[in-house]
């Protein structure tokens, strides 16, 4: 199907989802019911393996909202809920979610990014939660999510300033997995959803379960949510067939059963 803010494609065994609403591929929201629609796709496709969600151009991922058009007009308080049920499929989407940041991530592209499992940035970009230089703050979960990834002392103190986080900071501070090069962000992201298309799709999506639903539980009752995840996976045809091939020193064959 045709989208308005954002191109889907598919690529060997992953998607590709590009916000395309020059020149800062701004948040509206028909972009957010565009991103919806294009996770509703991809998830119903069993023959995509992971996701990439990267920004049009070279210089910005997403700058956040589209001051413009996305706060005009409408109930502001279903726009929000909204959002963060999109962002919030995101990080529990049953496939790896990578962010190919090839630019800045800046207030809600900054929230997009963190609700991915993996996030690549570019090294010459910046993140930031920077909604207070507007005299508002976040409000598709960067208050929540930020706190988690980095800490609350170092989270406070960026959304507090505003504060545009160079690359290098966001690698050392655990906010991205990887720097990537001026021209190289989208290939070393595709690169990585080769990798994780080729891993076993129902360890991948219940692994992604017992992270998030244990997260923030106390640890026995985290260790018991692990356990029921791990029991579910064991009795499945692919656990049966890696430990075969593990066994018969061959490469496992997947089905997703």
């Amino acid at each position: 199907m045709p989208f308005e803010t954002l191109t889907l494609e598919r690529e060997e065994a992953f998607a590709l989802i590009t916000l395309n609403r020059p020149p800062a591929n701004a948040i509206s929201a028909e972009l957010v019911r565009d991103l919806a629609a294009a996770l509703a796709s991809v998830e119903r496709d069993d023959s995509v393996r992971a996701v990439i969600i990267t920004g049009a151009g070279d210089r910005i991922f997403c700058a956040g909202a589209d001051l413009g058009s996305a706060f005009s007009g409408g109930d502001m308080t279903d726009f929000i809920r909204f959002g963060n049920g999109v962002l919030r499929r995101i990080e529990r989407f049953p496939k790896p979610v990578i962010a190919a940041m090839n630019g800045h991530a800046l207030g809600g592209g900054c929230e997009i990014a963190m609700a991915c499992h993996l996030r690549l940035l570019k090294e010459t970009a910046r993140m930031g939660q920077t909604e207070t230089n507007l005299g508002i703050i976040p409000g598709f979960g960067g208050a929540q999510r930020m706190p988690r990834l980095i800490g609350r002392t170092k989270a406070l103190e960026f959304m507090l300033l505003g504060t545009q986080v160079p690359a290098a900071e966001c690698l050392a501070l655990g906010l991205v997995n990887r720097l990537t090069k001026e021209g190289e962000t989208l290939a070393e992201a595709k690169a990585l959803a080769r990798q994780l298309a080729k891993r076993p799709p129902v360890a991948t999506r219940v692994l992604i379960e017992a992270v998030d639903d244990g997260l923030d539980a106390p640890i026995d009752q985290a260790l018991e949510i692990e356990t029921r995840h791990f029991v579910k996976v064991l009795r499945t045809e692919d656990a049966g067939e890696g430990i075969q091939a593990f066994f018969g020193k061959r490469d496992p064959q997947w089905k997703g059963r």
